[in-house]
């Protein structure tokens, strides 16, 4: 696979998202999916109540979309399993996403799915993704980043998988709660590992994919950044951290997605340490979790705090991609 086709396929994404947007997101409008905003948040994002969310189906539209374009003109054997597992992640998180978008804002239940209905369809879907990988004689070995150290973790690996996709896309959500926040980190977690499978790993399907998602995530910026005029919601976010953590099983760099999503892992730890502390202590770490809005209580600006995070985010990334080219 050439540069050039790198770039078409962030273009081709790009260009859907740009494109539909301006018609998908009056659509939404219309139809009333605005987003409720919690009482207990900054005072600053009531202002926001209203803003058409759901977005996260035009990532997912142009995302797997672009996929199938390209994989079907550049992949020597047309739409293989790969590809398949992808879309099935992407679209299965982000289907039990909107599940919980369209039960929030349209029926009014602000809970949204309860966290065992959207637990037990993530698991549902984390299995169908082992059981198609162990027909494949996929590999249960997990290697340390930069190492030659690897643990065949057997039949475990198929929990070890239901927790690396639970896991990451419950993280990628909480990530998910100013402008622009969750669209550029996650741009540039897909991008890194887009990199690694395309010089490093050599996986043209997962190149394709990653780079799909990277210009689907660029065009919604374009309507997400501040002021945003329109959010992904837990369609997008849950789809998003789904995806990332089965590109880096398929690459086999899954203890390396600790480190290029150290934004979403910060995010994570954030909340458990504030619940922890809260529980035992009853005193909180933060002024309020996941760790964004603390900064934002601290005075700082919203497009201050994003920038701030790409900036971290950008350096997770660039730490990720030298442990595995580098040092391998």
């Amino acid at each position: 696979m050439s540069e050039y086709s790198f770039f078409i396929t962030i273009a081709i994404a790009f260009l859907i998202t740009v494109l539909i947007s301006p018609i998908f997101i009056p659509f939404l409008r219309k139809l009333k999916f605005g987003q409720s905003i919690r009482e207990e948040g900054p005072k600053s994002h009531q202002k926001k109540s209203g803003t058409p969310t759901m977005g996260g189906l035009m990532i997912i539209l142009s995302s797997a979309v672009t996929s199938i374009i390209v994989v079907s003109k550049v992949g020597s054997d047309g739409i293989g399993y790969q590809t398949g597992l992808l879309l099935l992640v992407l679209i299965g998180f982000g289907l039990l996403g909107f599940l919980d978008d369209f039960i929030k804002v349209v029926l009014k239940r602000n809970l949204g799915l309860t966290s065992k209905q959207k637990l037990l369809g993530q698991i549902v879907i984390s299995l169908i993704f082992f059981m198609v990988l162990k027909r494949q004689n996929f590999s249960t070995t997990v290697m340390l980043p930069g190492t030659d150290i690897g643990f065949d973790l057997g039949w475990f690996y198929a929990v070890f998988i239901m927790i690396m996709l639970v896991g990451a896309s419950n993280a990628v959500n909480l990530t998910d709660g100013l402008d622009g926040l969750l669209a550029g980190t996650a741009a540039i977690s897909f991008g890194a590992f887009a990199i690694l499978a395309g010089y490093g790993a050599l996986n043209v399907p997962v190149t394709i994919f990653a780079l799909a998602v990277v210009g689907s995530l660029l065009g919604f910026l374009v309507f997400n950044a501040h002021p945003a005029k329109v959010f992904m919601g837990d369609t997008g976010s849950l789809a998003l951290g789904g995806a990332i953590a089965a590109i880096a099983i398929l690459l086999k760099l899954e203890i390396l997605l600790i480190v290029i999503g150290g934004v979403f892992v910060i995010e994570t730890l954030s909340v458990i340490l504030q619940v922890i502390s809260f529980k035992t202590t009853g005193k909180r770490i933060f002024r309020m979790s996941p760790l964004h809005h603390h900064y934002e209580l601290n005075g700082w600006s919203e497009w201050r705090v994003v920038t701030t995070f790409w900036m971290i985010a950008i350096i997770f990334a660039a730490i990720g991609i030298y442990i595995e080219v580098w040092t391998s």
